[in-house]
């Protein structure tokens, strides 16, 4: 190198060279990507640098989804590449996932050169098509401002409430010369804290609760987030439920921990979480899911006020409104709170243990007889008990995820990987990323129907020798659209039945191994070599379609309850 990063000495300086440079600058090892023909500049400029590893995927959406799986695990923008028309509009749906869920995203989208924008070129797309789904989108025209323009990138997808941003690259700059200028690096602004007055206020709130609730959100998701959380929740008494899809947040078997708000959470718990006298909400936005329908906190009840904390002013207020909202980092005021006196007991004990116990309780694995397969609780307890929850779990959508929600304990140590979205395909893209970033066990836990949306990075997984297991609920239905169907017309199914490849040869055919698991005797031993193996696995599991969800279970043409948590 000639001390500018990703440049090798003797070549002429480029805005590809620069961009790359300055994804070095902003600590980037790693891009997801599926090559395109108008993006080859930046490509060989990554030829030369050997520090950021380049994941070749098989479809754009894939690419994208296991950057925004690497964002997570890491708490840095996580980086895809991709080619203009399709392969930008393929990627939208992770665009639109990271949206939803606030997780930094920097799609880089190979352009039409600068003279046939506008013109109805060759696989042209409008890049003010992203405007509804990115946080911003830039168009680099100018070669001299590349770094700029990648910094900007970097600094939206980061801040206030993080989400994606596309960078828009034009096949010809790419190819310019740029100005040797200086390559701009990571910076972050300070984290503000909240002011004396109002932690004042909160204190006094505080204070007087016997029954508070601590809502932890994404924003804690980093390792000080986590170790704080625990650390004021202990200190101060306080029970701990997380945000939609941040079931990892706290060890599922800390005293504090009292659940995981879901879209499969039950009447019960939400009954006992509702009798709060104060919630306090740190690092979330207050999503639908989350507050289970905008039930929790229930907006403008006295006996239950609202601290919202949260980095972004827009957020607070915007559809619970808050009797105070703070507008600083969430991890920052969790540093404040843990230099608090402790707070008096108040009878906080008895309510810790009463939501707990709700957690204890539901997760204890009860036989479920099925005549039409396995009952998908018993691969998850199984799961539970050979791993004792210290695994990264990445989870597609469907309805096998409420068994996962009920019965998986993750330890402090154990990740779970999901979009509040709920996109099917997220599930195997995310596995890649997160057995390429962690040396834990990695886990997919996909549908039938979700597998065979992107399961061809199974592809990419074997070339890289990853050691992941892919156990697929496969009850031959898109069962979530299924149980809709079945309550809102009974007995019409259409279009929710499907005919599924013999999913061990599939396996088998990419190189992985391929297991099968038919019985619930099955499930421990398949389990334990899947796990053991070292290498891609497929476990294709012969789900019960009855047994829809943990907590639900259709009879012919009717969804009964069959039962509480």
């Amino acid at each position: 190198m000639n001390g500018i990063l990703g440049h090798p000495p003797g070549q002429p300086r480029t805005a590809a060279t620069t961009l790359v440079a300055a994804l070095l600058g902003h600590d980037v090892d790693r891009v997801f990507c599926v090559a395109g023909e108008s993006y080859l500049a930046v490509l060989d400029a990554l030829y030369d640098t050997p520090t950021v590893e380049v994941v070749t995927c098989r479809h754009e959406a894939s690419a994208a989804f296991a950057a925004v799986a690497d964002a997570k695990l890491t708490g840095r923008a996580g980086i895809c590449l991709v080619s203009r028309g399709p392969g930008a509009t393929n990627a939208g749906i992770a665009v639109h996932s990271a949206a939803q869920d606030a997780t930094p995203l920097v799609l880089l989208v190979g352009h039409v050169p600068r003279s046939e924008i506008g013109t109805d070129a060759f696989q042209e797309i409008d890049p003010r098509a992203f405007s509804g789904l990115a946080k911003q989108v830039l168009v680099l025209l100018d070669p001299a401002r590349t770094g700029e323009f990648v910094a900007r990138a970097f600094r939206v997808a980061e801040s206030g409430t993080r989400g994606p941003v596309v960078l828009v690259l034009p096949e010809d700059v790419l190819a310019m010369s740029d100005p040797v200028t200086p390559v701009p690096a990571r910076w972050a602004a300070a984290a503000p804290v909240a002011a004396a007055e109002d932690l004042q206020t909160v204190r006094a709130l505080l204070a007087r609760s016997r029954r508070p609730l601590l809502v932890a959100g994404g924003d804690l998701s980093g390792d000080r987030g986590r170790c704080l959380l625990r650390e004021v929740a202990h200190r101060h008494r306080f029970p701990v439920v997380t945000s939609n899809k941040r079931q990892d947040l706290l060890d599922n078997r800390d005293s504090c921990y009292a659940g995981h708000l879901h879209n499969n959470t039950q009447e019960r718990q939400i009954a006992a979480l509702d009798r709060a006298d104060l919630v306090l909400a740190v690092g979330t936005r207050l999503d639908d899911v989350t507050t289970c329908g905008r039930r929790l906190p229930r907006p403008g009840r006295p006996d239950q006020p609202l601290v919202h904390v949260h980095a972004d002013p827009q957020r607070l207020g915007r559809t619970h409104p808050p009797a105070v909202g703070l507008a600083c980092d969430p991890v920052a005021f969790l540093g404040q709170l843990a230099l608090e006196p402790a707070y008096p007991d108040a009878g906080r004990e008895t309510w810790i243990d009463e939501l707990h116990a709700i957690e204890v309780e539901k997760a204890v694995w009860s036989e479920h007889p099925s005549d039409d397969g396995v009952a998908f609780g018993a691969v998850v307890a199984g799961l539970d008990e050979l791993t004792d929850g210290d695994v990264v779990v990445a989870v597609d959508s469907g309805t096998f995820t409420s068994w996962l929600y009920r019965y998986l304990r993750l330890s402090g140590e154990g990740r779970m990987l999901g979009v509040g979205s709920s996109a099917m395909g997220f599930g195997v893209p995310a596995g890649v990323a997160a057995a390429l970033r962690t040396r834990r066990p990695v886990v997919v836990v996909v549908g039938d129907g979700g597998f065979l949306m992107t399961g061809s990075e199974l592809a990419t997984a074997v070339s890289h020798r990853l050691p992941l297991v892919v156990l697929v609920a496969n009850n031959g239905s898109y069962g979530t659209i299924r149980l809709h169907q079945e309550r809102e017309f009974p007995g019409r199914v259409i279009a929710t039945d499907l005919s599924n490849p013999d999913f061990v040869q599939l396996a088998r055919a990419f190189g992985a191994l391929g297991l099968i698991v038919q019985a619930e005797e099955d499930v421990e031993p398949c389990l334990a070599r899947a796990l053991a193996h070292g290498g891609p696995v497929v476990v294709d599991v012969r789900t019960s379609l009855s047994w829809i969800t943990a907590y639900r279970r259709m009879r012919t043409r009717v969804a009964a309850d069959v039962g509480s948590a």
